[in-house]
């Protein structure tokens, strides 16, 4: 059967969908389809108690479910389509079953595309980079409804998309979060305006071999495809502006950038400590409009400013006022875990930013501040970090380095800064050792090397999963340590 023109006005009694992978969007996939009328095979490679409940649900439903624990799953027999979830890498022998067999394959962001309500088809605002998207998203979902109107951050972030498009009551617009492994499996999707806020080194591991990296910044740069009224790029790093450059967008599209310095001319930037907007006022020639100060904002480190300009430069393409803008810059607050503080005690200041996991995101949380004692380590998926090292190395007062790849950041700590003391917090992985109990070792051994005036930060630049089980839990137990340890220290 040929679904490459099924939408959500259509019958989809007869198609035969196999979805891969039951996750928050997977599971979301499979229960659409069932809704509007799809026969489903769900497929999955691994099990957890929230998979394993997700998975009677949708056998509840109607869905036929296929669980391979620790094995590979094959594509079954009958299939006119695969919506598969972003974990599946291009060469997994499920997807790559069904290029042969000619058989479509959506992730969930091309199926929620395709299922817009054709009478009230909500535009969409996206945003990807290797750092920065949920804050940006979350704050432009601030300021759209600041505005007064009806908007929902989804996608990697918040609602499933295909949720946020059967909706019964339409969104006037939705923010919407793209990783790279989801824009790779996207088709048809064309945003109204796309930002791309940085491209780095991450998910080496997931695009492997010599053009990895190119392979990375392309699936970046998809965002961009058919774009409507403005393709936002980040002025302080070129790959952006090249990616703009490189996609085919509706005619009279406009480049946005957007920096830390005087803007120019279709630009949006700061002046004397003011955001402010020389892209979207008809006297952008001779003039710049006030959209905010840095004292309306949560942080003033340099990333989250980057990522607020971003976010309004989006909501102005929408047609946002300025007034909106500030108010929801101003409302909003970031999620736990990003350059968050824990705790000021006897001169030294506590941050969790446990949610930067690559070494990009990490070198922007230490620009932010100085002297550091770095808190450092876990799952670097394939990165380098000699160039973070390089750019921060003067600022670091010490490292404490966790996790099972914290070699490869004591070894590029050797070559580049050899000064900084290295205290390598050895354990067992998962299991072996409980969260809490590493963090107060870590927390120990971070004491001891901060003098006041300095800042102990966890940025770690790597995932979390060899010892924690994500990110958030990384930031909890560090979090709680850094409290036992200062409450102990005041008593």
């Amino acid at each position: 059967m040929d679904v490459s023109t099924l939408g959500r006005a259509d019958s989809w009694e007869g198609v035969r969908a196999v979805v891969a992978g039951f996750g928050t969007s997977g599971a979301a996939a499979a229960d659409n389809l069932l809704h509007l009328g799809a026969s489903v095979h769900a497929v999955a490679e691994s099990a957890n108690p929230r998979i394993l409940e997700r998975a009677e649900l949708l056998e509840v439903l109607g869905a036929r479910i296929d669980i391979h624990e620790g094995a590979t799953a094959a594509l079954p027999a009958e299939a006119d389509l695969l919506v598969v979830s972003p974990g599946f890498r291009p060469d997994a022998p499920l997807i790559v079953g069904a290029r042969e067999r000619g058989i479509p394959v959506w992730g969930e962001v091309e199926l929620a595309w395709r299922l817009r309500d054709p009478a009230n088809p909500a535009p969409w605002l996206c945003v990807t980079g290797t750092n920065g998207k949920t804050t940006t998203v979350q704050m432009l979902d601030s300021i759209l409804r600041a505005a007064g109107l009806r908007s929902v951050a989804a996608g990697n972030v918040g609602l499933p998309l295909t949720e946020a498009v059967m909706d019964p009551e339409p969104y006037d617009v939705i923010a919407v979060e793209l990783s790279s492994f989801q824009l790779h499996y996207t088709d048809t999707m064309a945003a109204e305006s796309a930002a791309v806020l940085n491209v780095a080194e991450d998910h080496l591991d997931w695009y492997a071999g010599p053009t990895g990296m190119d392979d990375y910044a392309r699936d970046k740069g998809r965002i961009y495809q058919g774009v409507e009224r403005a393709c936002v790029y980040n002025v302080a790093d070129p790959a952006t502006e090249r990616l703009v450059r490189d996609a085919e967008v509706v005619e009279g599209a406009r480049a946005i950038g957007f920096t830390l310095g005087t803007p120019g001319v279709g630009m949006l930037g700061v002046v004397d400590d003011i955001l402010v907007d020389r892209a979207f006022i008809e006297q952008r020639s001779t003039s710049a409009a006030e959209l905010g100060t840095l004292d309306d904002l949560a942080s003033t480190a340099p990333h989250f400013v980057a990522n607020a300009l971003a976010a309004a430069a989006l909501a102005r393409a929408h047609g946002v006022s300025q007034a909106a803008v500030r108010e929801g810059l101003r409302s909003f607050r970031p999620d736990g875990h990003r350059i968050a503080v824990v705790a000021e005690h006897d001169g030294r200041t506590w941050v969790d930013d446990s949610k930067a996991t690559n070494p990009h995101a990490a070198a922007s949380s230490l620009a932010a501040f100085e002297p550091v004692v770095w808190v450092a380590g876990g799952l670097a998926k394939g990165a380098a970090f000699d160039d973070l090292v390089r750019a921060v190395g003067p600022r670091l007062r010490a490292a404490v380095l966790i996790g099972r790849d914290r070699r490869v950041i004591a070894d590029a700590l050797s070559r580049h800064a050899p000064d900084v003391p290295v205290i390598e917090v050895a354990t067992p992985e998962t299991g072996a050792v409980g969260e809490l109990d590493l963090m107060r070792r870590v927390v120990a051994a971070a004491a001891e090397a901060a003098q006041p005036g300095d800042t102990v930060l966890l940025a770690p630049g790597c995932a979390s999963m060899d010892q924690f089980t994500d990110y958030a839990a990384r930031g909890d137990a560090f979090a709680a340590a850094v409290r036992e340890h200062t409450d102990h220290a005041t008593g």
